[in-house]
């Protein structure tokens, strides 16, 4: 099965100081020894360049470089298949915003659902749940549940 992986997941692979850096390591590795596919949309490749180029002292930024950041980008590419933007994933980002009534930054969550649904995703690996149990739609899975 193909399993959509969030972005906090692979900022989490990136920083390897990080408290949760174990944690998502290992739920992508039950993941791929039960065989499934963890894979990426490109709102997730998105967000994961937002905040790495974020400044650290900004809302949960990193502060890398670009030249870092795109090296990383590539590492991630090479190891997640990227499912691509294309203009229906709009339409149904609408819907799911009008539908579910999503306000602020909550409509990025529904980009993801909306990209998700038009790829025929069904299941979504992420560290934040919550921001997703509206959608209906498709299963949350969370690295304590995968691995354990």
């Amino acid at each position: 099965m193909r399993i959509l992986t969030d972005s906090n997941i692979l900022l989490r692979l990136t920083q390897e100081t990080h408290p949760l850096h174990r944690r998502a390591d290992s739920a992508l590795y039950a993941l791929r020894s039960r065989g499934d596919e963890p894979c990426v949309v490109a709102q997730v490749v998105y967000e994961y360049w937002t905040v790495c180029t974020r400044p650290v002292e900004s809302e949960n930024g990193l502060g890398m470089t670009v030249r870092n950041t795109a090296s990383e980008m590539r590492r991630l590419q090479q190891l997640f298949p990227v499912y691509r933007d294309e203009r229906a994933i709009f339409d149904r980002w609408e819907e799911l915003v009008t539908r579910h009534e999503v306000k602020g930054k909550n409509a990025h969550d529904a980009r993801i659902v909306a990209a998700m649904l038009h790829h025929r995703l069904t299941h979504l690996l992420t560290f934040n749940d919550s921001h997703f149990k509206r959608f209906t739609e498709i299963t949350v899975l969370t690295p304590s549940e995968v691995a354990g």
